[in-house]
C-alpha cells in the first residue's frame, strides 16, 4: 500500500497556508533546541564526565555513540510505531519522555545509569525529529519545505551558538548535571509551547512492512548513505574537538565554551544559507557544503597546532558541515516519501548513525595512540565517501529509474 506524500495537500487541508512563518514552527524550533542541546553539549563536557565517572575519555564517547544509535531507533522504529497517532499528540508523549532521559542523566549516580538516560533520550530525540519533521512541512506549501525544515533545524543551530557554550560553561562551573538537568526544564516549556500553539495535522502512516520497500530505491539508499558519511564526517569530528583544542591547540579548557561559539555561528550561518539553496538547487547545495566540509578538515588536520587556524577552522567546519543538513532531510524524503512518516525518520537515523560511526572511530583512533587529531582526518575520509556517493547518485540507474 502506498501513500500520498506527506508534503501533499492530504496533510492536513485545515491548516492555513500563508507566506509568514507559522506560530508552530516556532514552537518546534524550541523543542529542537533542547534535543540539540542534549545531543551536541556533551561534546564540550566530555572531559569533566570523563573525570567525575572514573572512565577514560575514549569510554566517556560512548555516552555520545549510544546517544546516536538510540537517535535511530527513534527515527526509525519509534516514529514508525507512532506514525498512526496524530502527530501533535505523539509530541508531546515523546517530549514526556525525553525529560525522564534527561532527568536520569542528570541525577544518575553512576556511569550506568548516565549511559541509560542518554539511550532514553536519544530514542526520543530520534522521533521527535522525525515526527516534528512531518509537522513542519505539513504547514507550508510545497515551495517551501527547505525553508520550513531549516527553520525547525533552527533549533538545533541555536542550541550550537549559545547552548554548547553556555552549557560547557555552566558544567565546568556548577558539574555536568547540573546542565542535564536544564535541558530537562527547557524540555517542560517546549512541550508546553507544543500544546498551545502547534496545530492537529493528519498523520501519515507507514502501515505495513512493504511501506518500508520504498526506503531501498537506488536513490533512497544513496541520499541515506551520503547523509551518513557526510554528518557523521561532522560529528566524528566535533565530539572530541575540546581534546584537540586543549591537547594540540593549545588552549586552556575556559577559553572551550568561547571556542564553541564560533562552531555554533558556524551552524547558523550555513543552516540559514542551506534553508533558501535547497529550494533553488538541492545537489549543487549538498556538492559545495560537502566540498567545503573536505578542505576545512583537511586544513584542520593538518594545522590543528596553530591556534588561529583552529579556531577559524572551527567556525567554518561548522558553516559547512550544517550547511547540508536540510539538503540531507530533504534528498531522503524526496526519494522515500511513499513510505510514510518513516520517510522523515530516515534521514534522522541516517545522519545519526553516521554520528554513532564517527564517535566511536574517533573513540577507538584516540584510544589506539593515533592522537588528538586522528578523528579529524577519519572525519575527512568520511566527507570523501559522501561526495563519492553524491556522484553516483548524480548518474542514473543504468536500465531504470529510481522511484
Amino acid at each position: 500500500m502506498t501513500h500520498e506524500p506527506i508534503t501533499s495537500e492530504t496533510t492536513h487541508e485545515a491548516v492555513t497556508r500563508t507566506p509568514r512563518t507559522p506560530l508552530g514552527l516556532y514552537a518546534l524550533a524550541l523543542a529542537s533546541f533542547a534535543v540539540g542541546l542534549a545531543e551536541f553539549v556533551i561534546a564540550g563536557l566530555l572531559p569533566d564526565v570523563a573525570t567525575d565517572l572514573s572512565v577514560s575519555a575514549g569510554n566517556a564517547g560512548i555516552l555520545v555513540t549510544t546517544y546516536a544509535v538510540g537517535i535511530i531507533v527513534g527515527a526509525l522504529a519509534l516514529t514508525t510505531a507512532l506514525s498512526r497517532v496524530p502527530p501533535k499528540s505523539a509530541l508531546i508523549r515523546i517530549s514526556v519522555i525525553f525529560v525522564i532521559g534527561n532527568l536520569l542523566s542528570a541525577l544518575g549516580p553512576n556511569f550506568e545509569i548516565v549511559l541509560a538516560g542518554r539511550i532514553i533520550a536519544g530514542i526520543t530525540n530520534g522521533a521527535f525529529l522525525g515526527m516534528g519533521l512531518v509537522v513542519a512541512v505539513s504547514l507550508v506549501d510545497a515551495r517551501r519545505h527547505g525553508r520550513a525544515i531549516a527553520t525547525m533545524l533552527g533549533g538545533l543551530t541555536l542550541a550550537n551558538v549559545l547552548g554548547v557554550p553556555l552549557g560547557t560553561a555552566l558544567g565546568q562551573h556548577f558539574g555536568w548535571r547540573a546542565v542535564f538537568g536544564i535541558i530537562a526544564a527547557l524540555a517542560v516549556v517546549a512541550t508546553l509551547a507544543i500544546v498551545a500553539v502547534v496545530p492537529h495535522v493528519a498523520s501519515a502512516p507507514t502501515s505495513s512492512l512493504a511501506d518500508l520497500r520504498h526506503l531501498l530505491n537506488r536513490q533512497a539508499l544513496l541520499a541515506m548513505g551520503i547523509a551518513t558519511f557526510g554528518f557523521g564526517g561532522m560529528f566524528g569530528a566535533f565530539t572530541y574537538v575540546a581534546l584537540t583544542l586543549t591537547k594540540v591547540s593549545g588552549y586552556p579548557a575556559g577559553a572551550v565554551p568561547w571556542l564553541l561559539v564560533l562552531f555554533g555561528i558556524g551552524l547558523m550561518v550555513g543552516n540559514a544559507l542551506a534553508g533558501r539553496l535547497v529550494d533553488r538547487s538541492l545537489d549543487a547545495t549538498l556538492a559545495g557544503s560537502l566540498v567545503g566540509l573536505l578542505a576545512v578538515q583537511i586544513l584542520l588536520g593538518t594545522l590543528a597546532g596553530h591556534p588561529v587556524v583552529a579556531a577559524l577552522s572551527l567556525g567554518l567546519m561548522g558553516m559547512f558541515g550544517f550547511a547540508a543538513a536540510p539538503g540531507y532531510q530533504q534528498k531522503v524524503m524526496r526519494h522515500a516519501r511513499a513510505a510514510g512518516a518513516i520517510a522523515s525518520g530516515a534521514p534522522i537515523a541516517a545522519v545519526n548513525l553516521g554520528n554513532a560511526l564517527g564517535s566511536w572511530l574517533g573513540g577507538v583512533l584516540i584510544t589506539a595512540g593515533f592522537g588528538y587529531t586522528s578523528p579529524i582526518w577519519m572525519g575527512a575520509v568520511a566527507t570523501g565517501l559522501a561526495l563519492v556517493l553524491l556522484a553516483v547518485a548524480a548518474r542514473p540507474a543504468p536500465k531504470q529509474g529510481d522511484d
